[in-house]
């Protein structure tokens, strides 16, 4: 069967918006009320109607929530916020609705099969950790919150995303950047030059910049976006997502979050982030102490390094100990190129042909391909690389389909903030990165239930893959295939391994920062604390050496207290895992196909149809173990 990709407006998109929204919403609510109907129904017949809601819901959440962090026009983003309550609203009443609990109750598991089983287990759960079962009292005020967090979810992000700070400096405050940057930035009437807290400004700024003040003066500017507006939008949120876990019977909404995670419990995640703490304290000590003496190199009075000085001196440290200077790898990284070799490198790996498609897209610098294996259309990948006022500030994949068997393609969009010309070797990491979360989007569109299809396993496991693939952005064969300078010299080799070396300095620091992100997420949901500056200020100083800026508000930035609410350490948990699953692969052949077809079709293709324990279990042919993360962790530069 041929299937065909959802076709977007080339004009009047808030109408085309509403009206997709508003008429999958619709479907809703008409198969509630067949189900509810009920007339004789079988098992098959109840699930394959839930199935048909689900593909509905799904749609209509994706387009509202893609296109409110993405489309250029500020209303048709208000628009998708505003429809994306609207789809909350309809999916709370549904999990709360009693006549539809005793239909799906009423159907008998026997005979079903395992994937079809598990639907109907995962949609039982989903009732009950609603509230279904609760009294009338209980259920509206259950209600209530979910109404009105999402409300509040959507306002702590664009408080981020339209926050954006600039500072005017003088020309010789730039001192250190790339020429690249230098041009971008060139002094204005009154002489002086505009560097905002969007990344590609941020980054090479705090990594390069020489000018202390300067750079200290933007990190806190970036430390304290979303200050003061989302201080008690963050209260708000907590204060009702605890209510709501004890309304459903849990101690708290981290173990009501992590109940339906690999890690089972909040408990749990306050254990594993001692353990990821005590495994890199040596490491990160190490680190820490050359951060110190570099920087007494300059100045001798230096007690301390804080969170605007360790990019620069960690970038001294690389470029003196290592001879690599990333101002000279960017010359590497132009991102035409690169866009095109990791379609070429991805495509390799996993047996994948990209097709550009001329098709009607939301900004004109948005590309469209068709994903095919073995000459069949597997889905459809959009990827919008590039900052512009009013856009999501970071770097994520997006839905626009969730594929299903027979009936949809999938079709996932790449969101990111990279430079249009030179990149850092970082950005060209994280663009790896976060096309594997597009490719296990695709590869695992092809379900029969939509709770299942694409990224569908538990939360804790879905950066995994994407961390796994990063991998591919460090060797020098598969970089020496697109990273050319502006002779079409290709990377140096040696240069590429002292790349390595270089970023393996510094990378205990890195884990001991996330775990403080980890445990600021989860400290406060589980304290709650009245002062959330304090918290986070102490939170941080205790689990990395890296001092915190004062007068900062991290919290009031850190977008993953919406989503990721309590599961920050998310990351940490998958990079274990990424860690097990790249020891299967050879490191001195990443395109071995056997290995990367077992990949493809053991941890992807899957979906969420297996637990992500047994998928990871199945492809290494034993349960995953912290030995792979451990030994990376303890092994130094250049060993």
């Amino acid at each position: 069967m041929s299937l065909e990709p959802l076709v977007l407006p080339t004009a009047e998109w808030a109408d085309w918006l509403d009206g997709y929204v508003r008429g999958r919403l619709e479907v809703v609510g008409e198969v509630s009320g067949r189900l509810r109907e009920g007339g004789g129904l079988d098992t098959e017949a109840v699930l394959e109607l839930w199935n048909d809601a689900d593909i509905a819901l799904r749609a209509a959440d994706s387009a509202a929530g893609l296109f409110a962090e993405v489309h250029p026009d500020g209303e048709v983003r208000d628009l998708g916020d505003k429809l994306a309550q609207d789809v909350d609203r309809v999916r709370t009443d549904r999990d709360l609705d009693r006549g539809l609990y005793d239909v799906v109750a009423a159907t008998d598991p026997a005979g079903l099969d395992a994937t079809a089983e598990r639907m109907r287990e995962k949609v039982l759960r989903d009732f009950r950790r609603a509230g279904v079962d609760a009294d009338a009292a209980a259920r509206a005020r259950l209600r209530e919150i979910s109404e009105r967090l999402a409300v509040l979810e959507q306002d702590f992000r664009r408080a981020i995303t339209t926050d954006v700070r600039t500072l005017r400096l003088v020309p010789e405050q730039l001192d250190g950047l790339p020429e690249d940057f230098l041009a971008a930035h060139p002094p204005q009437e009154d002489g002086l030059v505009e560097v905002n807290t969007d990344y590609p400004d941020y980054l090479p700024f705090r990594t390069f910049a020489r000018d202390a003040g300067a750079r200290r003066a933007l990190a806190t500017q970036f430390e304290s976006r979303g200050w003061p507006a989302n201080d008690a939008v963050l209260h708000e949120m907590l204060d009702l997502r605890d209510e709501k876990a004890r309304l459903l019977g849990y101690a708290g909404w981290p173990d009501y979050d992590a109940e339906v995670k690999m890690i089972g419990t909040g408990a749990a995640i306050a254990e594993f982030i001692e353990r990821i703490s005590a495994a890199a304290a040596d490491a990160g000590r190490r680190d820490y102490e050359a951060l110190l003496a570099r920087r007494r190199a300059d100045d001798p009075a230096a007690e301390g390094i804080d969170r605007s000085q360790s990019g620069y001196y960690t970038e001294l440290i690389r470029r003196e100990r290592f001879d690599v200077d990333a101002r000279e790898v960017r010359r590497y990284f132009d991102f035409q190129r690169v866009r095109a070799g990791l379609l070429e490198v991805t495509g390799r790996l996993f047996g994948l042909e990209y097709r550009p498609v001329d098709v009607p897209v939301w900004h004109e610098e948005v590309a469209a391909y068709d994903v095919y294996t073995d000459g069949e259309r597997r889905g459809r990948i959009y990827l919008d690389l590039h900052p512009r006022d009013g856009k999501y500030k970071h770097a994520a994949q997006f839905e626009l389909v969730g594929g299903i068997t027979d009936r949809l393609l999938p079709e996932g969009v790449l969101v990111c903030n990279f430079s249009r010309g030179l990149m850092e070797h970082d950005h060209v990491v994280t663009l790896f990165h976060e096309f594997g979360h597009l490719l296990h989007h695709v590869l695992g569109g092809r379900q029969r239930w939509a709770r299942f299809s694409g990224v569908a396993t538990e939360w804790d496991f879905v950066e995994a893959p994407s961390q796994m693939l990063e991998e591919w952005a460090w060797d020098p064969t598969i970089l020496g295939s697109f990273a050319v300078d502006e002779t079409g010299t290709a990377i140096p080799a040696d240069l590429v391994a002292r790349m390595r070396d270089a970023h393996e300095f510094g990378k205990a620091i890195t884990v001991l920062t996330q775990v403080g992100y980890a445990a600021i997420s989860y400290g406060l949901h589980r304290d709650r604390p009245a002062d959330h500056t304090a918290a986070v200020a102490a939170t941080l100083a205790r689990y990395s050496p890296i001092a915190p800026l004062p007068d900062t508000h991290f919290q009031t930035s850190f977008g993953h207290l919406s989503g990721y609410t309590s599961a920050y350490y998310t990351y940490l948990w998958s990079l274990v895992i990424a860690k097990d699953l790249f020891s299967a692969f050879d490191a001195d052949d990443l395109f071995e196909p056997a290995v990367a077809h077992r990949y493809r079709d053991r941890i992807l293709v899957p979906g969420g149809t297996r637990d992500a324990a047994d998928l990871a279990a199945d492809f290494l042919g034993r349960p995953v173990t912290f030995d792979a993360f451990a030994a990376w962790l303890d092994r130094a530069p250049g060993q």
